[in-house]
C-alpha cells in the first residue's frame, strides 16, 4: 500500500472518529432522548387497548373423497351426493358479510358495553358484563350512539342520556325515540352501587364489515383442505365466540342448502307417483277385463319367436317413453308459474349433460337468491339482476327441453318403423292377442316409471335423513395468550431508535443550518491558512487571565501559542505582530493582551499598540486612561514616544500605549510615516510589539500596517464568526496583503471539540505533538 493510501485511510479514519466524537460530546442528549421516549413507549403500552389473536382450524370434506355410506355404488348416480366443494369458494362464503351479519345477529351484538378505568376505558364481554341489554327495535338514529347506565342496586338503574337521566327497573322494556330495548342483569354477578356501565349501539351492517376486514381465512398449505380461520379483537372471549359462532352459522347454512334440495326433490316424486299410481290402476284394470272378456291362456309358439323380436323394439320404445314423459315432467314443472322460484329436480336419470348444467345453474342461482333474500329486499338491485339470470336460464332450459324431446321422438318413430316390419309376420296372431300387448306395453311403461320415481324418493329421503355439515372443527377457536398488537418489543425498538435519531437529527439540522464556525474543520475545509492554536472559553471575565501563578486552560494554551508562535517562524524575525479578525467582539484586544502577558513571563519586554483608532478598547480594558495614545503622537511633531507609554500595574516588562482621542480620518493617519518611525523606536526599546488593529473584514486600516509587521494572527471566535467570513483571511494568505497570516481559534468550548492540550505541527514539515492529544500535522511556513 502506497504511502498516499495510508494517508487517505488515515485521513478517513480522523473524520469518522471526528464525527462521532462531535455528536458524542451531546451525548447526554441522546441519554436524554432514550430515557424520554422509553417513558414515552412505557406509559403508550400501559394505557394502549391490547389486541389479541383468535384462530380455529376448519377441516373442509369433499363428497367424492369422503370413505362413508354416501359413497356406495349403490347411489353413485345420486348427484345431490357428488358435488365437490372448491376451498377457494368456501373461503369466500366464510367472509361474506351476509354470513357474518347473520352471525351478528344471532349473538345480538347490537350493543358493547364499557367500563370506565382511571385512564382508559375497556370494553367487558360475557362473564364481564354485570349487564345484558336485548334489543326489540332499532332506529338508525342510535347508531354509534352511546349511553350511560348507572347501577344502583340489585333491582334498579338509571340511564343517562345526554342531560337526561331516567330510572328504571330490571327487566322493564325501555322505549326512546331511536330504541326499543331492556336492561337486565347478568345472573351471578353482584352489582356495585354507584357503578357505571356504558353502552354503545352498533349498525350490524358496518360492524359485519368492521369484522370481516380483520377476518383472515386461509388454507393451512396447498395440499390440505384445511382452513385457518383468525380474528383480532380487544376483547379475546368475543372474537372466540364470534369464531364459534360464525362456523356453527357456515355449517348449518350448508345443511339447508343440502336439505331443501333433497326435500324439493321428495316433493316432485310424490306429485308424480299419485299422478301414476292412478294410472297404473286403471291399465292393470284394462288388462284385466281384457283377458277376462277374451278368455286368454297362452300365445302360440310359433307367434313368440316373432314376439321377442317386437319385444325388443317395445322395450326400447318403452325407455324412450319413459325419457320423453320425465321431460314432460320437468317442462311442466318450469312452466307453472308457482314453482317460479322453486328448485327443479335434477335427480331424474336425465341423460343429457348440458341441460343437467344448465339445471344445476338454476339451482345454484335460486339458492343464491333464496340466501340474498334473508339480508335483503327483493326490490333490491342485486336480487332483480338474479332474477333476470334465473329468467334467461328457463328460457334456456325450455329450449333445451324441447331439442331433446324432438329428437327422442325422431328416435321413436325410428323404432315404430322398425317394429311395422315385423306387422307382417304376426299378422296371424289373433287380434285379441295383439290388442293384450298393447295393452301390457302400457302397463309396462307405467310400472318402469313407477318403480324408478320410487327408487328415486327413497334415495332423497336417505340423503335428507342422512345429511351432514360440510365441515369439522379440528381446533376449536382459541385466543393467544400475549397480544399482537401493540408489539412491545417493536415499540420498545422504536422508542430507542426515535429516542437517538432525534436529538441525531436536531444536531445534524441544527449543525446544517448554522453559518458560524463550530469546529476547527469549519476553518480547515475553507482555507489552507495554518492555524496557531486554539483559545478556550474565559470562564473568569478578567482580560488578564496569562500571570505568572496561572495555571487554568485559557493560560496554558496562551503558553501553548506562545510556544507554536516561536516554532511558526524559525529562522525569521518576528517581533513585531500585528492582530486582526473578520469583525469586532472576537477577541482581539483580549488575546493582544494576554499574549503579550505570556511573552512577558519569558523575561521579554513587549508592549502592545492600540491601533484600532475607531473603536479602541485597549486602554478602557485594562482601566488606563486613553486620553493620549497613538492619534496624538502621529499628528504631533514634537509629542516623544515615551509620553504615550503606559505600563500595566502587576506585570512588569509589559507596556500599552492606548489609541487616544478618535480622530476623524484613522486610515490617513495609519498611512504616514511616522508609523514607520513609531515601530522603530519601539522595537529598540522593546522585545515584541504586539499591534491591536481594526477588523480587516469591516475597514482596511489593518492593510495599511502590512509593511511594519513581521507576522499576523487573524481571530476567529466559535459560534461566533461567520462561515463564510473565513474567505477574508483565505484571500489574505493567498494575496500576501498580510506577512506569515495565522489564525487562533478563540472562545472553544466542549461542543467545539475543545480539549486541554491541543496539538499542531509548524515549520516546513517538522511534526510537534503535546501530551493528551492525537498527533496533527499543519505546515506553518510562508
Amino acid at each position: 500500500m502506497s504511502d498516499k493510501e495510508t494517508l487517505m485511510i488515515e485521513s478517513e479514519q480522523i473524520d469518522i472518529k471526528n464525527i462521532l466524537a462531535k455528536y458524542l460530546r451531546y451525548w447526554y442528549w441522546f441519554a436524554i432522548g432514550v430515557v424520554l421516549s422509553m417513558v414515552v413507549a412505557f406509559l403508550y403500552l400501559r394505557y394502549t387497548t391490547p389486541e389479541y389473536s383468535i384462530s380455529s382450524t376448519l377441516l373442509i370434506k369433499d363428497d367424492k373423497k369422503s370413505p362413508d355410506l354416501l359413497s356406495n355404488a349403490a347411489f353413485s348416480d345420486l348427484e345431490v351426493f357428488q358435488a365437490s366443494r372448491s376451498l377457494d369458494n368456501q373461503i369466500q362464503i366464510l367472509k361474506s358479510k351476509s354470513l357474518m351479519q347473520r352471525v351478528l345477529t344471532d349473538l345480538s351484538l347490537y350493543t358493547s358495553f364499557y367500563t370506565e378505568g382511571r385512564v382508559k376505558t375497556t370494553e367487558v364481554f360475557g362473564r364481564s358484563q354485570p349487564i345484558k341489554v336485548i334489543v326489540n327495535d332499532l332506529d338508525s338514529a342510535a347508531f354509534n350512539k352511546t349511553i350511560f347506565v348507572n347501577l344502583k342496586d340489585n333491582n334498579s338503574f338509571e340511564i343517562e342520556d345526554g342531560e337526561k337521566k331516567t330510572a328504571h327497573q330490571f327487566g322493564q322494556q325501555i322505549k326512546t325515540d331511536y330504541a326499543t330495548f331492556t336492561v337486565v342483569a347478568a345472573p351471578g354477578l353482584a352489582k356495585k352501587e354507584g357503578g357505571q356501565v356504558a353502552v354503545k349501539f352498533h349498525d350490524i351492517r358496518k360492524l359485519a364489515n368492521s369484522y370481516n376486514q380483520r377476518l383472515t381465512v386461509a388454507p393451512v398449505n396447498k395440499e390440505a383442505s384445511v382452513l385457518t380461520i383468525s380474528l383480532t379483537d380487544v376483547v379475546p372471549e368475543k372474537g372466540v365466540t364470534i369464531i364459534n359462532k360464525l362456523i356453527e352459522v357456515y355449517n348449518k347454512e350448508a345443511v339447508e342448502d343440502k336439505n331443501q334440495i333433497a326435500a324439493n326433490t321428495i316433493q316432485f316424486i310424490d306429485d308424480r307417483l299419485k299422478y301414476l299410481t292412478e294410472e297404473l290402476s286403471t291399465v292393470e284394470k284394462d288388462v284385466e277385463a281384457y283377458k277376462r272378456q277374451n278368455e286368454l291362456t297362452d300365445v302360440s309358439s310359433e307367434a313368440k319367436m316373432y314376439l321377442e323380436r317386437a319385444s325388443e323394439y317395445n322395450r326400447q320404445l318403452s325407455e324412450l317413453e319413459i325419457q320423453i314423459d320425465v321431460l314432460n315432467s320437468i317442462e311442466t314443472y318450469l312452466k307453472n308459474q308457482k314453482n317460479q322460484f322453486e328448485l327443479v329436480p335434477s335427480t331424474l336419470s336425465i341423460q343429457d349433460a348440458t341441460l343437467l348444467n344448465l339445471i344445476g345453474k338454476f339451482n345454484e342461482l335460486q339458492l343464491e337468491r333464496q340466501r340474498l333474500l334473508r339480508t335483503t329486499q327483493a326490490s333490491n338491485p342485486i336480487v332483480q339482476n338474479v332474477n333476470e339470470q334465473l329468467a334467461n336460464l328457463k328460457v334456456n332450459i325450455l329450449e333445451n327441453l324441447g331439442n331433446i324431446k324432438g329428437s327422442l321422438a325422431i328416435t321413436r318413430n325410428n323404432l315404430r318403423a322398425n317394429s311395422s316390419q315385423f306387422a307382417s309376420r304376426i299378422q296371424k296372431v289373433p287380434a285379441i292377442e295383439r290388442e293384450l300387448l298393447e295393452i301390457n306395453r302400457q302397463q309396462g311403461i307405467k310400472e318402469g316409471l313407477y318403480l324408478y320415481l320410487l327408487q328415486k324418493r327413497e334415495e332423497s329421503a336417505l340423503s335428507l335423513a342422512a345429511t351432514v355439515s360440510n365441515s369439522r372443527v379440528i381446533d376449536s377457536a382459541v385466543a393467544g395468550d400475549l397480544p399482537v398488537k401493540p408489539k412491545k418489543q417493536l415499540i420498545y425498538l422504536l422508542a430507542f431508535l426515535i429516542g437517538l435519531g432525534v436529538p441525531f437529527a436536531f444536531i445534524y439540522v441544527r449543525d446544517m443550518l448554522n453559518d458560524k464556525v463550530n469546529d476547527t474543520k469549519d476553518v480547515e475545509s475553507a482555507t489552507k491558512t495554518p492555524i496557531l492554536g486554539e483559545i478556550a472559553h474565559n470562564h473568569t471575565g478578567e482580560t488578564l487571565v496569562v500571570t505568572s501563578d496561572s495555571r487554568g486552560p485559557v493560560s496554558e494554551l496562551f503558553r501553548l501559542i506562545r510556544a507554536n508562535l516561536q516554532f511558526a517562524t524559525v529562522g525569521k524575525e518576528n517581533r513585531v505582530i500585528l492582530i486582526t479578525s473578520s469583525m469586532s467582539g472576537e477577541g482581539k484586544t483580549f488575546f493582544s493582551i494576554n499574549l503579550a502577558a505570556s511573552l512577558v513571563l519569558t523575561g521579554k519586554k513587549v508592549v502592545v499598540i492600540g491601533f484600532d483608532l475607531r473603536r479602541p478598547r485597549l486602554s478602557q480594558s485594562l482601566d488606563i486612561s486613553n486620553e493620549i495614545g497613538v492619534s496624538n503622537y502621529l499628528v504631533s511633531d514634537y509629542l516623544p514616544v515615551e509620553d504615550i507609554i503606559k505600563p500595566v500595574p502587576g506585570l512588569d516588562g509589559l507596556d500599552i500605549i492606548g489609541s487616544g482621542p478618535i480622530p476623524p480620518n484613522p486610515t490617513e493617519l495609519m498611512l504616514l510615516s511616522k508609523v514607520d518611525k513609531l515601530i522603530k523606536e519601539l522595537k529598540q526599546m522593546y522585545d515584541y510589539i504586539i499591534i491591536d488593529t481594526s477588523p480587516v473584514g469591516q475597514v482596511a486600516d489593518a492593510l495599511a500596517l502590512a509593511p511594519h509587521i513581521d507576522s499576523s494572527i487573524y481571530l476567529v471566535r466559535y459560534n461566533y464568526t461567520h462561515k463564510n467570513q473565513i474567505s477574508i483571511i483565505d484571500d489574505i494568505f493567498k494575496s500576501r496583503k498580510l506577512i506569515h497570516p495565522m489564525i487562533v481559534l478563540n472562545d472553544a468550548k466542549k461542543e467545539n471539540g475543545y480539549g486541554y492540550g491541543y496539538g499542531y505541527g509548524y515549520g516546513y514539515g517538522e511534526e510537534v505533538t503535546n501530551p493528551g492529544k492525537k498527533k496533527k500535522k499543519t505546515t506553518l511556513g510562508v
